[in-house]
């Protein structure tokens, strides 16, 4: 069975480059996986979504993502203006960068908040989450920390990859403890 994720960012925020890193690390897994972004108007600050498939067996499938299984939102205000809730399945699980800690679904959507941004400022230096919010992601158990650590250093230079990395993992073990 074939397993979908949209990726919500804003132009410059790395949300195409987190879907690639995402599918490599699927790879790792033993999943077979495609990463494709897909954009509107193409300039700093407007939204971009892109997207991850990821299944046990080859994928033909070469579309957009209608409905997701999950969704990984990078910045919160997204949420309404992407009209993200249409695009889930139902029981789909949204993993959100927000220092808000409010309800932004119904019951039937699993929803995971966690201030990103404050971490990636702590540990990167900057507000780079594209990368950091992958250790939220890992929490499903769907692929490890180590997967994501070797693709992680596989596409990015060493120096943003060991930040990242050390981002990513904070935020996992805040969550996983």
């Amino acid at each position: 069975m074939i397993k979908e994720i949209v990726i919500y960012g804003r132009g410059g925020q790395g949300a195409v480059t987190s879907s690639y890193v995402l599918a490599k690390a699927f790879f790792y897994e033993g999943f077979y996986s495609q990463a494709f972004p897909s954009f509107g108007v193409e300039r700093t600050g407007a939204p971009v979504e892109a997207y991850v498939r990821f299944s046990k067996k080859p994928i033909n499938l070469r579309q957009h993502v209608y409905k997701a299984d999950y969704a990984i939102v990078l910045d919160s205000s997204l949420i309404e203006a992407a009209n993200v809730k249409e695009k889930l399945k139902r029981n789909a699980s949204v993993f959100i960068n927000s220092a808000k800690k409010r309800k932004y679904f119904g019951k039937d959507i699993k929803e995971i908040t966690t201030d990103i941004t404050s971490i990636s400022l702590k540990i990167i230096g900057k507000p780079f989450v594209n990368i950091s919010i992958l250790g939220l992601f890992a929490t499903t158990k769907l692929v490890t920390m180590e997967s994501l650590r070797k693709a992680i250093y596989e596409m990015l230079p060493e120096n943003l990859a060991k930040l990242n990395y050390a981002a990513a993992m904070e935020i996992y073990k805040n969550v996983v403890g």
